[in-house]
């Protein structure tokens, strides 16, 4: 089976660094400047990282290093757990997706439908995330059955099993619908299961985004080691 497509392909783009509320860029300065010692010896750093500072979205154990070493570093630890969502109508929650998947660290990102989408909610988390693209439902289904997943689609639609009172398999693709028209009739008949977030106010729906987040998170409680966590 041929392998998805990369992250860059497609892909609108995004902010490129990291700023505070305030305007302030975050992070650290040059090497040097921050501690005062010698520069390190070691491949996974970036010397132009050291030499200006790193101002990226990233946690303090990754400062100055090399994209490429970060995310080779990421695919030692990443979660079994992948997430897809659908993108027929150009949906601005996928940069939010990617974002929070890189967040639980899960094992890739897959977009249905349209190839391009807006990164800027990723806020550059795509850089160290695995993201695929499939052109259809079916092809998204027989990849998760090529690599042993179990598609889960999210929705309150009737049917529907809650969350709360069901256990997340471990080897899930969780699979999101766009913003307002949610999971396609198509890929509800292709899930294994379908399940719904308890909501107790007026609105009809939450956010995709949002219950991208929960769902995950819902996995994280369940199948991670906690206390691997930053």
């Amino acid at each position: 089976m041929p392998e998805p497509s990369g992250p860059e392909q497609g892909a609108e783009p995004g902010p490129t660094e990291w700023h505070s509320g305030l305007g302030e860029p975050v992070g650290v300065g040059p090497w040097l400047t921050e501690r005062g010692a010698p520069l390190p010896d070691d491949p996974r750093y970036d010397p132009e990282l050291l030499d200006a500072g790193d101002r990226r979205n990233v946690v303090d154990a990754y400062r100055y290093w090399t994209r490429e070493a970060i995310v080779a570093d990421l695919d030692t630890k990443r979660h079994r757990f992948h997430v897809a969502i659908e993108n027929w109508g150009h949906d601005a929650n996928i940069g939010t997706v990617v974002r929070t998947a890189n967040a639980f660290l899960a094992a890739g990102v897959h977009i249905v439908g349209r190839r391009r989408w807006n990164r800027r909610g990723a806020m550059v988390t795509d850089r160290y995330q695995h993201i695929h693209h499939h052109a259809t439902i079916d092809d998204l289904t027989a990849w998760a059955a090529g690599n042993g997943l179990v598609v889960v689609a999210v929705d309150n639609t009737p049917g529907s099993v809650r969350l709360e009172e069901m256990e997340l398999p471990e080897n899930a693709l969780l699979l999101f619908g766009q913003e307002g028209p949610g999971v396609t009739e198509e890929a509800s008949g292709a899930a294994a299961m379908t399940v719904s977030i308890a909501q107790f106010g007026s609105t009809r729906s939450i956010n995709a985004g949002v219950a991208a987040g929960i769902v995950m998170h819902a996995w994280i409680t369940r199948h991670a080691d906690l206390g691997a966590a930053w």
